[in-house]
């Protein structure tokens, strides 16, 4: 059991009012409220009337439970773990609650609201616990006053609270009305894990019927009445802008309403304001039909401002400043050098991997409505508080007059983070005044940027005369960011150790693609190991395991950021379930493991040659995460991550030809087809008392490292440069 305070500061972490119809709220400064209709659920029917307020859970009289839930949806079904966790220490039945996506509300939501970072459930989870614990609480305490005992003599289960020395027993929905006005205690008793009764099921996507329905749930599916369809046009290459274009002859089209430039350019420079096409061309119409047969009709003539780049040029740009460009990051132990300089072997290799973009399956999309002093936005975004804060930059009107609702995202993968879209639709509704859908094609999207960094790493290693690892060091490089995590593994691990982390330059704008850098660096470095392990003839698991042993007894250096043990942990639990070395099942398998996002993960891989071509046959793969809430979902992301990992490693490049990306949609860009995905996955979770951890991006990482050690134990190709397929068509002929 743990105990938990329940105010912070001066200000109390719930507060309790009346609700009509005779139930309890419960509010929850870090949960916003959202109208919507709640259908009955099984066993308890509808409350008579909802009580609005800011932020909160609220019971029925019924009964019935509902939070709404901060989180945007990505798919990482936090719109069904969030409540489970309520639940939880609610004790009640989880069909009994009912959950609704929340608006962005500054004044009520006091904790980051973004999906990003897997950091939905590793954030909420106190303060969900404490919303549940602090619910049960104050319906036993009216049940005390009511019955005249004392709260000890009292437990609730399955929201029904009975007697432990007597017979008499109440539902929750028959004494919450009772529960108004009573204090939240200074202190709350949060659940021991041992008693959980729903966190760690198998629990379904609570949206699944409406998605599996077609229920309007995505910003693609958001109409108003009144509103125009837009389409955009942004320079077709990197280094260019528009300087004018047939506006009469578009306007002039059947169904056209207005076509204008539109900049979205606003004064405050942030991680998430990327984009290298602020001005651009907006045809407005009453149907996407209607404004994208405009769009084909466009003559414009575009101006170069900067180089156009191609990708030779990134490459060349990528080897001189590997060697020679400024280190934004660094770590050294021991001395390296004089380490490499006694070596009896010593492998050196070359990584490289290039730009990628997202490819959501739901093209950019955003719904706006600026009116003179306020704004309203509905969309798919990641981050709803810092499109906030730049529409209130770009239009100058107060945060607290711009809404930003929130709907269902049709995948994100970090594209969603960032602002343009949000910001192009809010310019274009100013200028047409008027209420506008902004729709991209794929090939808007495809073209716009944001794409995962272009990146190359060095790796070398040295082994004593005993094939002991004396020396290690890696530098890496990215357009624009390098990849290289200096206080990772193997960090803390060998007694020579130097990490360089380096920095480039392109026009080309660059974001968060799912595990940033990890998803480049994990498949580098796990290659690297597997290739140092042999050289030192010594099994791929067992030579990981030697070096987490060093980091555990005799760890080099002040800090790393991972823990050994944990690390180690799923190697084991790995290459038990894989049955790794039992007979000649190490055949065409390969490992990997990687730590980020707080979690630890290995993956094995097997390949089959399927007509000389690689076929994924079976991944096995142990996550230590934490306390899993709901291990349905938490499968799920892990096998998608995986899939994911393996096709874009495998098939997936954008190249560029002065300044343009070739690659317009999916008929030249090499996605994973369902025939090339794993026949078959297998996830084990560590089980611990550990507090959630990241979850949505973890797996992807070390399954990119793992294929390409299992397609050498298959093909005998090492494999250097993303993506595999090319150097394996070589190879294979």
């Amino acid at each position: 059991m743990t105990v938990i305070k329940t105010k912070i500061g001066r200000r109390s972490f719930l507060k309790i009012s009346a609700a009509a119809g005779g139930g309890i709220l419960i509010g929850f400064n870090w949960l916003v409220s959202c109208k919507s209709l709640i259908p009955e659920q099984k066993g308890v029917s509808i409350p008579k009337e909802w009580f609005d307020i800011n932020g909160y859970i609220k019971i029925g009289d019924t009964g019935m439970v509902t939070i709404y839930s901060p989180n945007p949806e990505i798919g990482q079904n936090v719109m069904t773990s969030m409540p489970m966790i309520v639940a939880e220490e609610l004790d009640v039945p989880w069909d009994h609650v009912v959950v609704e996506q929340g608006a962005l509300d500054e004044d009520s939501f006091k904790n980051p609201q973004f999906a990003g970072g897997s950091n939905s459930i590793k954030l909420g989870w106190d303060p969900l616990r404490v919303a549940g614990a602090a619910g049960k609480r104050m319906l036993l305490e009216a049940t005390a006053k009511k019955w005249g005992v004392s709260v000890k003599n009292l437990s609730a289960s399955n929201g029904v609270i009975k007697e432990v020395n007597g017979s008499r027993k109440i539902s929750y929905g028959q004494i919450a009305s009772k529960a108004v006005g009573l204090d939240v205690p200074d202190e709350l008793s949060l659940k021991d894990p041992k008693d959980y009764k729903l966190i760690g099921t198998s629990q379904k996507n609570v949206e699944g019927p409406k998605i599996v329905t077609g229920k309007p749930l995505y910003g693609l599916d958001f109409k108003r009445d009144g509103m125009f369809v837009a389409a955009i046009e942004h320079p077709p290459a990197f280094g260019m802008k528009v300087k004018s274009f047939n506006k009469e002859e578009i306007k002039d089209m059947k169904g056209i309403h207005d076509a204008f430039i539109v900049d979205s350019t606003y004064s405050k420079k942030k991680w998430n304001n990327t984009n290298a096409f602020p001005q651009l061309i907006a045809i407005l119409g009453k149907t996407t039909w209607q404004v994208i047969s405009a769009k084909k009709m466009l003559r414009v003539n575009w101006e170069n401002v900067s180089e156009l780049e191609t990708s030779e040029m990134h490459e060349e740009r990528l080897i001189k400043d590997l060697e020679k460009g400024k280190v934004e990051e660094s770590r050294k132990d021991g001395n390296p050098d004089a380490a490499f300089a006694k070596a009896v072997k010593v492998i050196e290799r070359t990584y490289t991997s290039p730009f990628i973009p997202h490819n959501t399956m739901e093209p950019m999309n955003f719904f706006a409505d600026v009116k003179e002093n306020s704004a309203e936005l509905v969309g798919p975004t990641q981050t709803p508080k810092a499109m906030q804060e730049a529409v209130s930059s770009l239009l100058n009107i107060p945060k607290e007059n711009i809404s930003i609702k929130m709907t269902r995202m049709g995948g994100g993968f970090g594209r969603r983070l960032y602002l343009h879209f949000g910001l192009e639709a809010a310019a274009i509704s100013k200028k047409v005044g008027a209420p506008i859908k902004m729709v991209y094609t794929r090939e808007d999207d495809m073209t716009q940027g944001t794409y995962r960094p272009a990146y190359r790493s060095v790796y070398k290693a040295g082994l004593d005369k005993n094939n002991n690892l004396v020396a290690f060091s890696v530098k890496g490089v990215g357009l624009p960011d390098g990849p290289v995590f200096p206080n990772r593994f193997p960090a803390g691990a060998v007694d020579n150790y130097l990490a360089e982390n380096k920095s480039s330059f392109t026009n080309i704008s660059t974001g968060a693609w799912t595990a940033p850098k990890s998803n480049f660096t994990a498949g580098a470095e796990q290659s690297f190991i597997d290739e140092v392990a042999e050289a030192a003839k010594k099994d791929p698991i067992d030579f990981r395991l030697e070096l987490f042993d060093k980091a555990i007894n005799n760890p080099v250096g002040e800090k790393y950021s991972y823990e050994a043990e944990r690390y180690a942990g799923v190697l084991k639990l790995v290459k038990e379930k894989s049955n790794w070395g039992i007979g000649d099942s190490i055949l065409n398998k390969g490992v990997a493991a990687y730590f980020c996002h707080d979690s630890y993960v290995a993956v094995v891989i097997e390949v089959v040659l399927n007509e000389n071509q690689p076929k994924v046959k079976k991944v096995w793969c142990a996550v230590d995460c934490g306390i899993v809430i709901n291990k349905e979902g938490a499968t799920n992301m892990i096998e998608g991550r995986i899939i994911d990992g393996i096709g874009h490693a495998m098939y997936s490049e954008l190249k560029f030809d002065n300044g343009s990306s070739i690659h317009k949609n999916f008929d030249t860009y090499n996605f994973i087809r369902h025939n090339q995905s794993p026949s078959e996955i297998e996830v084990f979770f560590v089980q611990n008392e550990i507090s959630p951890t990241g979850l949505g991006e973890p797996s992807l990482p070390p399954a990119v490292g793992a294929l390409a050690n299992a397609l050498y134990k298959a093909t005998g190709s090492r494999l250097y440069h993303q993506p595999f397929v090319k150097q394996l068509q070589m190879s294979l002929g």
